[in-house]
């Protein structure tokens, strides 16, 4: 019934025939108005004769294939040359555990993990060319019952309705060599992903007190990361799952970066960012893009953590620091604030093109990281007057920001430092506002008043470009494209703003 109300590559349910009248499927199945038999076997009747009374009864339907659950009977050659491919699913990973106690046998050898087979049927118990197959975890505990659950829930119900999939899209070849299977191939998007992550703890809480949470460990990642980031102060409190998302948005932001560099972040986005000749330097100008907001922040630097860095960082109150390493001084400062988490992450190495996850109800959306940043070589220079040598540089450092804030964001920059940023809004104007506001109202020592302007996305009108000259911002980064490019274009011409284009975006909506 998983089938048929799946429905997987169009595969319509025909009919359903068991041989037992009390059969709950049937009730199910007449739900559903799809079309039953029962076919029950007598005391002394033969198995030819029985299969021979089946054979009939279907040949009132049209099907090209059969699918078997719970049906306990070997077929012969005969029945089985009389049908189109037959399947089977078996609750273990053949060929462990053949028969029908196959989940007392997976818990007896006392095995970790076992799943479902769907294969095709022969006349040899669960031995025929397997189709598919899908993993479960065996717990410490587990009972027949425990096991029959979750291969049913967590395994047939994912395996079965694929197999059959693949047989409606006509992607599958059962012959002398086996099965065959068109396009099931690996890569970076592989057409089945089995992930098999660890619990590394278990959290005080999730996003809020009410919300149970755990964090889960890839063993086999050998990226920095502040999952498995030693925490150097001994007798904190462990991280929360907020420090944790928000220490692991941090990092990813400061890796962007060749020059020493520091962020702060709050809720994920940049409370402020920069690069400078010293970290203490860069840190500092972080910090003063919104200090307010930085309180209770999180701390990302991508050099060591020195001693000055680190007196600087305990002015006021942070969450976490991380960093690739820290300096004897910078942890007798660091580790006399009591409750600063402090995270070594380790050498940061190159990135391995990790891919980007979210859950969804139901599923899981997959995407390659946003590792592009453009180059001078990248942008197009699309107003009547170019930006200097200073504005482009400062461009391509505001875009590697920007791509670590909310959509729809805007971030204002001057040199290597951000100046104010908008973020998360729903109108670009209205990040341009909110950008402008935070430079003016929360910046220490900064204004907009030359700044550049970066949009993650185009502007649809030049509102946005407008909003942003009456804060005194001089250049602009965005991805143009917009069918009112000309009339942003001009509006820009009309400030005597410059104006590039990216060709491309970096919306970030997680």
């Amino acid at each position: 019934m998983h089938i048929a109300d799946l429905a997987p590559g169009g595969a319509e349910v025909a009919a359903v025939l068991t041989d037992r009248d009390s059969a709950p499927v049937l009730s199910a199945a007449a739900d559903r108005g799809i079309p039953t038999d029962v076919v029950e076997r007598g005391d002394d009747e033969s198995r030819a004769d029985h299969e021979a009374r089946v054979l009939d009864r279907l040949d009132d339907y049209e099907f090209d294939l059969v699918c078997m659950d719970g049906y306990m009977r070997v077929l012969s050659a005969d029945c089985l040359d009389a049908l189109p491919t037959v399947l089977n699913v078996h609750p273990s990973l053949l060929p462990a555990f053949r028969g029908d106690d196959a989940h007392e046998q997976a818990l007896d050898a006392g095995v970790r993990t076992t799943g479902c087979t769907v294969h095709v049927a022969t006349e040899e118990l669960d031995a025929g060319p397997i189709v598919t197959q899908e993993a479960v975890p065996v717990y410490e505990g587990d009972d027949v019952d425990d096991l029959k659950r979750r291969v049913l829930h967590e395994a047939e119900f994912k395996a079965y309705p694929r197999a059959v999939k693949w047989f409606a899209e006509g992607r599958v070849t059962v012959d002398d060599d086996g099965v065959t299977v068109e396009g099931d191939e690996a890569g970076q998007f592989p057409t089945r992903r089995v992930v098999s992550n660890d619990r590394s703890r278990t959290l005080r809480y999730g996003e809020n007190p009410h919300q149970d949470a755990s964090l889960y460990a890839d063993a086999a990642s050998d990226e920095a990361s502040v999952v498995g980031a030693p925490q150097l102060n001994e007798g904190a409190k462990a991280l929360s799952y907020n420090n944790y998302n928000d220490a692991d948005a941090a990092l990813d932001l400061i890796r962007e970066f060749d020059e020493p560099a520091a962020a702060v972040i709050k809720h994920t986005n940049p409370a402020g960012c920069a690069t400078a000749d010293s970290l203490v330097r860069a840190y500092d100008d972080a910090l003063a893009t919104d200090a307010m907001s930085a309180f209770g922040g999180i701390v990302a630097l991508n050099r060591p953590c020195d001693a000055a860095t680190a007196e600087s960082i305990v002015e006021s109150f942070k969450e976490v620091v991380v960093a690739p390493g820290y300096t004897d001084g910078a942890l007798d400062v660091l580790t006399e604030t009591e409750n600063l988490r402090v995270l070594d992450v380790g050498a940061f190495g190159e990135r391995r093109g990790a891919l980007a996850e979210k859950p969804l109800t139901g599923g899981r959306l997959v995407q390659e990281r946003d590792d592009w940043a453009p180059t001078r070589d990248d942008l197009e220079f699309v107003t009547e007057r170019e930006p200097t040598e200073a504005e482009i540089e400062t461009m391509l450092f505001a875009w590697r920001t920007l791509k670590h804030v909310k959509s729809n964001a805007i971030l204002f920059a001057s040199g290597t430092e951000t100046v104010g940023i908008g973020m998360g809004q729903v109108s670009r104007v209205d990040a341009v506002r909110l950008a402008a506001m935070k430079a003016d109202e929360h910046a220490e020592g900064k204004s907009a008043e030359g700044a550049v302007m970066a949009s993650d996305a185009f502007f649809p009108f030049p509102d946005g470009v407008e909003e942003a000259a009456e804060s005194g911002i001089d250049a602009v980064i965005q991805p143009g494209g917009s069918v009112n490019d000309e009339d942003v274009i001009a509006a820009a011409d009309e400030h005597d703003m410059a104006m590039a284009f990216t060709g491309r975006r970096c919306f970030r909506h997680d």
